[in-house]
Parts: structure tokens; sequence; C-alpha cells
């Protein structure tokens, strides 16, 4: 990550873009680098967030465009597991949007949110709002402990 660290600014967007989607990596750990570095935690704070929400929209949509067909075949999904899964995800809806950055889970929340076409703009609007949120307690932490750089 070292790398994306030295782009600076487009590297902590392209990071936490990254970290939204499938793909295993730490934004807090490039945001909490980016601060220590100096950086401006108002630019941080948009740049993160604007780019792990829309890492998270593009989970969104892989699902929005899944098929059952597919699943079926090369997850070997049976049509009643499925069904099941879309009563969960129906229960809690948009409310598992804010929480896409959760470890592991929050990937297969959005790929479901859209795989099950929850509410498009609601559901973004509510990623949006948890990104946000996210990467403002890992600010203020930082700067409550380490008063700024």
């Amino acid at each position: 990550m070292e790398w994306l660290l030295n782009l600076g600014y487009p590297g902590l967007f392209i990071g936490t873009f990254l970290a939204g989607t499938i793909l295993p990596m730490s934004s807090d750990v490039l945001l909490v680098g980016m601060l220590a570095a100096g950086a401006d935690p108002v630019a941080c704070l948009f740049l993160a967030a604007v780019g792990n929400w829309l890492g998270a929209m593009t989970s969104y949509w892989l699902g929005w465009f899944a098929k059952w067909e597919w699943l079926e075949r090369a997850f070997k999904v049976r049509p009643e597991t499925l069904e099941k899964q879309k009563a969960r995800v129906d229960r809690f809806g948009v409310w598992l949007a804010p929480f896409f950055w959760a470890p592991v889970i929050g990937v297969v929340f959005m790929i479901a949110l859209g795989f099950y076409r929850v509410r498009p703009r609601m559901t973004a609007l509510m990623a949006l709002a948890g990104s946000f949120a996210r990467f403002l307690f890992w600010i203020l932490l930082q700067e409550a402990f380490f008063g700024g750089a």
C-alpha cells in the first residue's frame, strides 16, 4: 500500500475505491497514513469517503447485473438458498448499505442489495452516509490522539 501513499491524494482515492470493491484492502490504514504524513483532513475525508463509496456502488451494480442462473451454476447455490437470502435482505433493506465497509461481509451486503434490486438511490445515499461517518471517525480519532499531523 506504500505505493498508494506515494501517490498522495490520488492514491488515497484509488486505494479507497479499490477497498470498497471485492479487493481485500484496508482503506483505514491508507487514510491514517495520509493523515500522519500531514495531509489535509478535509480533503482526505472527501476523497476517502467518495472513493470508498464509488467502490461500494461498483459492487452494488455488479450484483444488479448478476443473473440467478450464474450463481446457481458458478457457485452451486440452490434457488431455495437465494430465496431465503432475499427474505433477509428484504428485512433490513437499505439499512445494510451504511455498513458496506465491514470486513468480508460488507461487500456481500452491497452485492446482495444490488442483486435483489434494493432501492438504488436510497442505497447510494445510505452507503455515502456510512462512508463519511466511517472516515470522519478515523479523522476525529487521529486528531484526538495526535492533534493533527
